[in-house]
């Protein structure tokens, strides 16, 4: 029986880069061979096995062989005659299909090292189009990758094109695409999920409503980058500097401006209501794919309010605390957080203003603390009952944002 470490922990190594989690095959042995040893079982479709003091993942090397369409169409031979070399063949791109021995050498028969050394990300077989989840594993790779210099070969890509044309991506479930959006959306740049989902006609597969956007135009007076598609790669970029890897923030990002696509053509580049516009795409997009309901809540909120945080100056403190309790902010300072996060991303992620100041975000969050500071107690203290207490408070925290307001003036 042989150990070899495999995937991300070798290529992160390779990288420098911080590894997270350790993976390890094993060559030359039987499930009996395993537990007799004191590994515990986990693997429903092939055997993997758990390290009894590490708990560490060492799965029995193992081929596979195409049955179906989707990602769980295949059968999967796992026997001590199983090679390395082999269980690495199966694998989706060359800088994950290496092994290190116990004793540190490396097994690299893909020439992954090259790879990483070119900043290349290449499948390792034909066998890549098998499965069209590895499509949107080599785009969330792109994101994680994309400030290290790394691209896509361009046979790989050429694969990728083809697996559209034939319909494979078609048999992507919801949940395996939200699966990979929601990782490749708190990766360091998620932009390039999007350019290499494009390319590759994926986008228009998956994400139609956020394709549609590409070749929109907006004024240039407030976009430069005039392109709306642009506009949500840089936005998607500025949210993950702002919250870094934080997905909830990044699919605010991804469908914010998606009701620009619906802009009647005589009225372009102006978009006026795409706030209320984009509501119903992404209400599809969220139902089609799964969404989880705190990531749809957030979004439709950004969505639909973006606009006024922009111009939350020119509010009046009535509008302002309407805006606050939608989202819950007096109870859940921490959503009015990420809420914020995502409009500022919106207003810096445009060309030339990437590092504009965004006060509106202080002067909410000074807004929220103010009406939230506003207690029943001495209402009640007043003698007042029912629904004359609510308005009360209500009337107290609009005078307390107002207050504000001159305090700021």
């Amino acid at each position: 029986m042989r150990i070899y470490l495999v995937g991300g922990a070798v290529r992160d190594q390779l990288l420098n880069r911080p590894v997270t989690d350790h993976d390890h095959v094993v060559v030359g042995a039987r499930p009996e061979d395993m537990l007799e040893q004191g590994y515990r079982p986990v693997g429903k479709d092939f055997p993997v096995f758990l390290h009894p003091r590490t708990n560490e993942e060492y799965a029995l090397a193992r081929t596979e062989r195409k049955t179906g369409h989707g990602y769980h169409g295949f059968a999967f031979q796992a026997d001590p005659t199983v090679t390395l070399e082999e269980d690495l063949a199966r694998r989706d791109l060359t800088i994950n299909a290496i092994a290190q021995a116990e004793d540190g050498q490396l097994v690299d028969p893909f020439n992954g090292s090259r790879d990483l050394e070119q900043r290349l990300l290449r499948h390792v077989s034909p066998a890549f189009v098998e499965d069209p989840v590895r499509l949107l594993r080599v785009a969330r790779f792109a994101a994680r990758f994309a400030p290290l210099g790394f691209t896509v070969a361009p046979e790989t890509m050429a694969l990728m094109q083809q697996m559209v044309r034939d319909g494979e991506v078609d048999h992507l479930v919801p949940e395996r695409v939200w699966q990979e959006t929601r990782k490749a959306l708190g990766e360091a740049q998620p932009s390039a999920f999007l350019r290499v989902l494009r390319e590759s006609g994926a986008l228009a597969v998956l994400f139609p409503e956020v394709d549609a956007l590409y070749g929109v135009p907006q004024r240039a007076e407030f976009h430069p980058e005039i392109d709306t598609g642009v506009h949500v790669e840089m936005v998607l970029d500025m949210a993950a500097k702002l919250a870094p890897g934080n997905d909830v923030v990044g699919f605010c990002a991804l469908t914010h401006d998606l009701g620009k696509a619906l802009t009647p053509a005589d009225v372009l580049p102006r978009h006026l209501g795409h706030e209320h516009a984009g509501v119903a795409p992404l209400r599809r997009l969220v139902a089609r794919l799964k969404v989880p309901t705190e990531h749809a809540t957030l979004a439709e909120l950004v969505c639909r309010e973006h606009l006024n945080v922009h111009r939350a100056f020119e509010l009046k403190p009535s509008t302002v605390l309407r805006l606050l309790t939608s989202l819950d902010a007096l109870r859940r300072p921490d959503r009015l957080s990420l809420f914020l996060a995502a409009c500022a991303a919106d207003k810096r992620g445009r060309l030339g203003h990437q590092d504009d100041a965004y006060p509106q975000a202080g002067y909410l969050q000074r807004a929220r603390d103010a009406a939230a500071a506003v207690r029943s107690d001495a209402i009640v203290a007043q003698g007042l009952q029912g629904p004359a207490i609510g308005e009360a408070m209500t009337a107290a925290r609009v005078a307390a944002i107002a207050a504000l307001n001159r305090s700021a003036d």
